[in-house]
């Protein structure tokens, strides 16, 4: 498959063209992705609502019943329950590591293993957070795809 990007000016409207001989499962999974990260998330921060990029979000936890969306720089609070989000984010894209905290797969820089059969995942901002021991085995089958 042949892949080409162009840049075009600010003044167009961004677009994806896709030419196929037919739609298959690769097509349609390339465009299940690109709407998947489309969407965006309402979040306050300083009591003022923000609509947030799900491309943007680098991981959520769920810390004494309040759940916050971490991006590279910036924390916002939501008021959905993380297993909420688990639901709305895109499955391929997201998952869960812990019993508090989901992931954004694509921002994961590296893995590696720590104590107890548990692995520190490093992100792209360089924060470090825990896959715990049960959820190790999905993300290395996630990882894999």
């Amino acid at each position: 498959m042949k892949l080409e990007i162009k840049t075009i000016s600010e003044k167009e409207t961004e677009y994806i063209e896709i030419g196929c001989h037919k739609i298959d499962d690769r097509v349609n999974e390339i465009v299940q992705f690109v709407k998947q990260r489309q969407g965006s998330i309402d979040a306050f921060k300083d009591e003022k609502m923000y609509k947030i990029l799900i491309a943007d979000i680098l991981y959520v936890e769920s810390v004494d019943d309040r759940t916050f969306i971490y991006l590279a720089e910036e924390c916002y609070e939501s008021r959905k329950r993380l297993y909420e989000f688990e639901s709305v984010l895109p499955t391929r894209q997201f998952a869960r590591i812990s019993k508090a905290v989901i992931v954004n797969l694509m921002k994961i820089s590296y893995i590696k293993p720590a104590l107890n059969g548990r692995f520190l995942c490093r992100l792209k901002n360089g924060e470090q957070v825990i896959i715990s021991r049960k959820y190790v085995p999905d993300i290395k089958e996630k990882l894999k795809r």
